[in-house]
């Protein structure tokens, strides 16, 4: 789908974004692997939670139905007038799912491949879950998925001692379960979705496992399993945990997803309007480039209000008229904020001075090569950045208007769309349905709060 997005308008009000994937991703597979019944509700419509249902739909046979049907049915909802909302949260109508889990014993070999669509976070967090299992699966993606490294995951789950084959070092992965002996694994790049891989496996594994990272990040799977009761101990960069622990169902909402927040936050900033986007998540791993945006020069607050199952949850808020201006954002922080650089370099096209994100490589082993998407993007908007070895390098000066090229990358699908808002001219932006992996309704929720976007041929 093409876009063209008309600037000139100012983008601001009131919103929510649907709920955090990273989050629902794990959530989902600790419901199917529970003991007894689980109620999931605000659950993200987004293809890539999908993926991770339907998955573990041919591996649970009690929550086959619910898993399947969700997958399948769950819709997005949203309204102009400067609101929007995702689902009913009041009735749970099209967000909610129940899952009746017996255990992580109860799982069963699959029929055939597992398919985890364009989901690495699916694909590698499925692999730590089956890895205890006692059958054989194979595990599946697209061809963008397909590309992206899977020995990072397969390494530490062999030396627990489950059989894992990976294709040349990628999908499809191979795997033969079984009885798992917990290890002390250094991960050598700081992947969140590794660290949830192990210690998913770990919690299944005879003895204790421990998990040391270099730099940290986001604390998704260890903040939900010590809500679970899971014997969970964090200490520096080392997390640690005890085999052999079965948890029960629960009940939870999940988060609105503060990365997609983030976009909604940018498109305020850059238009210089004034935004308040409720009921996201506000885990400290996830927030650092709130920090990068007050650098930037943007008046933002978070404000907090409660927890959901360990996660802080509350409303962020962007104040109008911020004028931004260029920033470091060092190597050591690009873990916390690896899925913000697309929307953060967006912003930095219209910021005075220039913005360097340094020892960036891991972006290019995302859904796309990212270093380069983005600043091909920004050159083809009419705008200045590079990549210099693995460094990604914004000088600002602005955007004369073009058309850039998602490459099928949903965040920069949405981050090429807030940078149009700002242009000179008209830009078009090609493969914006990309955006419904991560945030269904993404266009229609722009267009509730202002932006002038339009779909073209």
């Amino acid at each position: 789908m093409r876009v063209r997005v008309t600037p000139g308008t100012t983008v601001g009000g009131e919103a929510r974004v649907p709920g955090d994937k990273s989050i629902a991703h794990r959530w989902l597979i600790l419901a199917a692997t529970a003991h007894g019944r689980s109620r999931l509700v605000d659950l993200p419509a987004s293809l890539d939670v999908r993926s991770t249902a339907a998955c573990l739909a041919l591996v649970s046979v009690r929550g086959r139905p619910a898993l399947e049907a969700w997958a399948r049915n769950v819709a997005a909802l949203t309204e102009g007038h400067r609101s929007t909302w995702n689902g009913d949260a009041s009735e749970g109508a099209s967000t909610a799912l129940e899952v009746e889990g017996e255990g992580r014993s109860a799982l069963i070999e699959p029929a055939g491949p597992i398919d985890c669509g364009n989901s690495g976070t699916t694909m590698r967090l499925l692999a730590g879950t089956l890895a205890a299992a006692p059958f054989g699966s194979v595990i599946t993606g697209d061809a963008s998925l397909s590309s992206r490294p899977m020995e990072r995951v397969a390494a530490p789950l062999r030396q627990m001692g489950a059989r894992v084959r990976t294709t040349d070092g990628h999908a499809p992965v191979e795997i033969l379960g079984g009885p798992l002996t917990g290890i002390s694994y250094v991960v050598p790049v700081p992947t969140a979705q590794v660290k949830g891989a192990v210690l998913l496996a770990g919690i299944a594994a005879e003895g204790e496992t421990s998990v040391t990272e270099p730099a940290a990040t986001r604390d998704h799977t260890e903040r939900a399993l010590a809500a679970l009761g899971a014997p969970v101990s964090v200490e520096g960069g080392t997390i640690t945990l005890r085999g052999g622990y079965q948890h029960d169902g629960f009940s939870a909402s999940v988060p609105g997803d503060v990365s997609s927040a983030g976009f909604l936050v940018a498109a305020a900033a850059v238009t210089g309007s004034e935004m308040l986007v409720r009921g996201v998540g506000l885990n400290p791993s996830r927030v650092h480039f709130l920090g990068i945006l007050e650098r930037m020069g943007v008046r933002v607050e978070a404000r907090p209000l409660g927890e959901a199952l360990g996660e802080p949850v509350g409303d962020l808020w962007v104040a109008p008229g911020a004028e931004l201006r260029g920033v470091v954002v060092e190597a050591s922080e690009l873990p916390l904020v690896i899925d913000e650089v697309p929307v953060l370099a967006s912003m930095a096209t219209h910021a005075r001075g220039e913005t360097w994100f340094v020892g960036a490589a891991e972006l290019r082993g995302k859904e796309s090569d990212r270093l380069a998407g983005v600043a091909d993007g920004v050159r083809g908007l009419g705008g200045h950045a590079a990549v210099e070895g693995d460094d990604l390098v914004v000088p600002g000066l602005g955007l004369r208007g073009g058309v850039a090229d998602a490459r099928g990358d949903h965040r920069l699908a949405m981050a090429f769309a807030i940078a149009a808002l700002a242009a000179e001219g008209p830009c078009q932006i090609e493969g914006m349905e990309a955006a419904d992996v991560s945030f269904p309704g993404f266009v229609e929720t722009l267009r509730g709060l202002g932006a002038s976007m339009e779909a073209t041929t």
